[in-house]
């Protein structure tokens, strides 16, 4: 992987680059006035992280490029503070002070839900196992700023660990948080978002093991999520009771726990 700036870098920015490239193990190099097309021919690697002003993006040839953003996060929080219900919180019951693991975090759109409902007295950790999309999540809720009540605070109580769910499950005590949330890349994919398209191919694909339920049951002490297609066998599969099903294909799952 390179890592590069955009056209014309301030020397802040050559500098990230290089720390940046440090952290990740790719190699950095000056943008000049390449195109991305022509670094990939020049330097061989299809590959590259750009540092620019506004933000990290990642580009893979081929694929849309991915990078950090609320997405969806900024518009419940939104209507959370005009009184509205989430369907994702009133089924986890969620409360301040409560302790979530998001197994799936991805770019985290849902962990930025769950941790503006919990507040400064709970704690969400998110789980990201692929190297890019954790590294750009880590980052992203650190720097990002957003003009709406409560959501940068939110954002950067989120702890990030790069790490595989089932080896994180497995380090914690019994009934040691509140709610696990599962939302993997779907078995049966629908029409995505521009971000899920980006992630998709990047972010861990593989369908949820029975021990990583097994393990979630045992650390939860209220109730396990499942988000998938509504049509989803997963459901079944993994023993989950199928509670909301919406219009637009996606529905919930729970385990209760208590």
């Amino acid at each position: 992987m390179f890592v590069t700036t955009s056209y014309d870098p301030h020397p802040a920015q050559l500098a990230e680059a290089r720390r940046i490239s440090a952290e990740l193990g790719g190699r950095c190099l000056e943008r000049r006035r390449m195109t991305l097309a022509q670094l990939r021919e020049r330097f061989g690697d299809a590959d590259i992280l750009v540092i620019s002003k506004e933000r990290l993006e990642y580009h893979r040839e081929g694929r849309l490029p991915l990078f950090f953003h609320p997405s969806t996060a900024s518009i419940r929080i939104k209507r959370l503070l005009n009184g509205e219900p989430d369907t994702l919180l009133k089924l986890a019951a969620i409360e301040p002070g409560d302790r979530v693991v998001d197994c799936t975090a991805g770019l985290g759109s849902d962990s930025i839900v769950f941790s503006y409902a919990v507040g400064a007295s709970g704690h969400v950790t998110a789980l990201e196992s692929a190297r890019v999309p954790a590294y750009l999540l880590q980052q992203g809720l650190q720097a990002y700023e957003l003009d709406v009540i409560g959501l940068n605070e939110a954002m950067r109580r989120i702890e990030v660990a790069e790490v595989d769910h089932l080896d994180y499950l497995r380090g914690l005590a019994d009934d040691s948080v509140d709610v696990v949330y599962f939302d993997p890349m779907f078995r049966k994919p629908i029409t995505e978002s521009t971000s899920i398209k980006a992630i998709r191919g990047m972010a861990d694909d593989r369908a949820l093991s029975l021990d990583a339920i097994a393990q979630a049951r045992r650390v939860a002490r209220r109730i396990v999520v499942l988000k998938e297609h509504r049509d989803s066998p997963e459901f079944e599969r993994l023993g989950f009771e199928l509670a909301h099903r919406s219009s637009t294909k996606i529905a919930y799952g729970v385990i209760r726990c208590t």
